[in-house]
């Protein structure tokens, strides 16, 4: 692990953002090991920083609602949750009326078109369906220190991930829509510690077989569609971000603050990065798309 914790402070001091986390996860030990980095370049002894985990929620909302509850899954929620449902990739909705506009989308098999939409609408075919919140329904793994954001505790502390009205956004969630709504929804809002993501995706595998049920998925996806039960996968890992030494049978997220996780089901292993990497600027993330490759490729090897 020192390799990783040394490859991390030399990555992090070329970066336009100045916090960083990786965790390693132990399937098979049903362990982790993880290193943090705050803003004042000084490894954490105890990682405590809550990072905004953007589209990471996705597959820890709605899919974790698929791992533990099949059965409110038909074809159209399947295709929403995999990005193939015809919905467009997302837009500034309206606090009022954004359930209505969202439940106006027709659903029809489409190309994968990722999509913020999709998510919000497969949340709510699955709430319809279960007379459930999707609150209720996925946070049956969660860690304590995995929340929504508008549960973090007071005293938490969070790095920052830019500006919003003229005032730096830190401990608030980045994606403006998820804001706005200040709601428990399926696209964006969980905050957590590298400790609680890892702990939480421990829970899940334990709770729901994950694993070896996306082992039976990969069995008869086809290469060439995108997303497998709400997970983005490896499709070529001489070039993915999640580092070489991956494999076609590695799944995960990414999400556009900066985050990712990736479960290797060859080698048991997952590999977990939270970063603020939209601190300065959002748009050119070529330094931060070399800090994932070069970090994975390092917990593959190891």
């Amino acid at each position: 692990m020192k390799k990783i914790i040394d490859l991390g402070l030399e990555l992090l001091s070329h970066q336009h953002f100045d916090s960083l986390a990786v965790g390693v996860v132990d399937f098979k030990n049903k362990t982790f090991e993880r290193f943090e980095v705050s803003a004042t370049n000084i490894l954490s002894p105890k990682p405590y920083l809550f990072f905004d985990l953007a589209s990471l929620t996705k597959p820890l909302t709605n899919s974790a609602v698929l791992l533990k509850e099949p059965k409110y899954f038909s074809e159209q929620e399947h295709l929403l949750l995999n990005h193939r449902a015809g919905l467009p990739s997302g837009g500034l909705l309206s606090k009022k009326t954004w359930r209505e506009e969202i439940l106006s989308y027709e659903i029809k098999p489409s190309e994968t078109l990722y999509s913020d939409y999709s998510s919000l609408r497969c949340m709510l075919e699955i709430e319809k369906k279960s007379q459930k919140k999707l609150k209720d329904l996925c946070s049956y793994y969660f860690d304590k220190n995995l929340l929504h954001w508008m549960d973090l505790p007071v005293e938490s502390i969070s790095p920052e991930y830019g500006v919003r009205n003229k005032k730096i956004v830190s401990g608030e969630v980045h994606d403006n829509n998820c804001f706005n709504l200040k709601e428990f929804v399926s696209h964006a809002g969980l905050f957590a510690t590298i400790d609680g993501l890892c702990q939480s995706l421990l829970n899940l595998n334990q709770v729901t077989g994950m694993n070896e049920q996306l082992k039976e998925a990969f069995k008869s996806h086809g290469n060439n569609v995108r997303f497998i039960k709400g997970f983005d996968h490896v499709s070529d890992p001489e070039q993915s971000l999640a580092g070489k030494g991956s494999s076609i049978r590695t799944f995960g997220h990414l999400g556009f603050v900066g985050t990712s996780f990736w479960i290797n089901l060859d080698q048991e292993k997952g590999a977990v990065i939270l970063t603020n990497g939209v601190q300065s600027y959002w748009y050119e993330k070529s330094g931060l798309n070399h800090l994932r490759k070069t970090i994975g490729e390092a917990i593959w090897k190891m």
